[in-house]
């Protein structure tokens, strides 16, 4: 039998009973130590602006702000959570115990799900503005969006007990040794989250920003061709509307990129063990988180505003939630 030293276990007095220290080289060195913490508070610091900015300017109440709140919640959680647990779990060994583990793992998989919901939503979103934008004040309000992200994240959570339920009822049943964190999905349910959580909402969102995508050209041409008449401008979507289009297709893409690595890989290598691969696709998943804000930042003058108004203190006056951000 292989001798072990005992400094490199987590557990030195369980002996054979305890796990390894990690010793991937990826997880170790300056990328752990500076890089993923000041992405870890880049991401909370920047998604509570936004979620300051949207929850506090009236003007800012509207459907479409509504849904990146929702997604910025999401992000926020990542960035508080998800994040400093990846470092903690990559770099050493995992000491908090399996009911933790299994904590943890729930809220991954419910923030990735509700992440997904939500772009599944702003996707939906944009199409009716854009491919049916007389009737977008109709059929999209602010009471009917409060009623999609609720029932976004509540679907999403009853999905993630019911999946992970037996992870849930008995923690730790996979571990092989004390130090480790294991969770692992039985076939039925990975194929059903495979289905809901990635293949169902991949395909609508591709769908309907295909179509937007269409119908935003068609409409720019038309504009192009008969700029002198005002009709044609009526009868399609506002400017504003098809260059919120275009900034939230960014978002959308941007999210594709850094989720379909992160799924793909959970779907095609089935290992229990933590891979290098596994771990940068988790972190490229993470850091989606903070990319969200800065997309805003770059394409919003409203979210530059705000966070003028905030930084200055100009916020806490009282007349305050009236300032006109857009």
């Amino acid at each position: 039998m292989e001798s072990v030293n005992q400094s490199e276990l987590c557990f030195p007095l369980l002996a054979n009973l305890s796990c390894r220290k990690s010793s991937s080289s990826f997880s170790g060195g300056v990328f752990v130590t500076f890089v993923l913490p000041l992405v870890s508070i880049l991401t909370v610091l920047l998604n509570l602006i936004v979620i300051v900015s949207i929850s506090h300017f009236r003007q800012l109440h509207t459907p479409t702000n509504l849904l990146l709140l929702s997604l910025a919640i999401a992000d926020a959680i990542v960035g508080l959570l998800m994040i400093p647990a990846q470092i903690y779990s990559t770099a050493s060994c995992w000491l908090l115990g399996d009911i933790v583990c299994a904590l943890f793992t729930l809220i991954m998989v419910l923030v990735t799900a509700a992440s997904v919901g939500n772009m599944v939503l702003i996707s939906a979103d944009r199409y009716v503005a854009i491919c049916d934008p007389l009737r977008y004040n109709v059929k999209i309000t602010v009471k009917r969006i409060q009623l999609c992200v609720c029932l976004c994240w509540l679907s999403s959570l009853i999905g993630c007990c019911i999946i992970f339920n037996d992870q849930l009822t008995h923690p730790g049943k996979l571990n092989s040794c004390y130090g480790e964190c294991v969770v692992n999905v039985d076939i039925d349910g990975g194929i059903i989250d495979v289905i809901l959580s990635f293949i169902l909402p991949l395909s609508i969102i591709i769908t309907l920003y295909s179509r937007v995508f269409v119908v935003a050209l068609s409409q720019a041409r038309a504009v192009r061709i008969h700029a002198y008449t005002r009709g044609i401008i009526r009868m399609g979507a506002k400017k504003s509307e098809l260059k919120a289009a275009r900034t939230l297709g960014v978002l959308v893409l941007v999210f594709l990129a850094c989720f379909c690595p992160y799924y793909i890989d959970s779907v095609v290598n089935n290992s229990k063990k933590i891979s290098q691969q596994k771990i940068f696709v988790l972190h490229l998943f993470s850091f989606n988180s903070c990319v969200n804000p800065l997309i805003y930042a770059f394409f919003y003058p409203w979210f530059r505003k705000a966070v003028r108004l905030i930084v200055t203190l100009r916020i806490l006056r009282p007349d305050s939630r009236e300032a006109i951000v857009l």
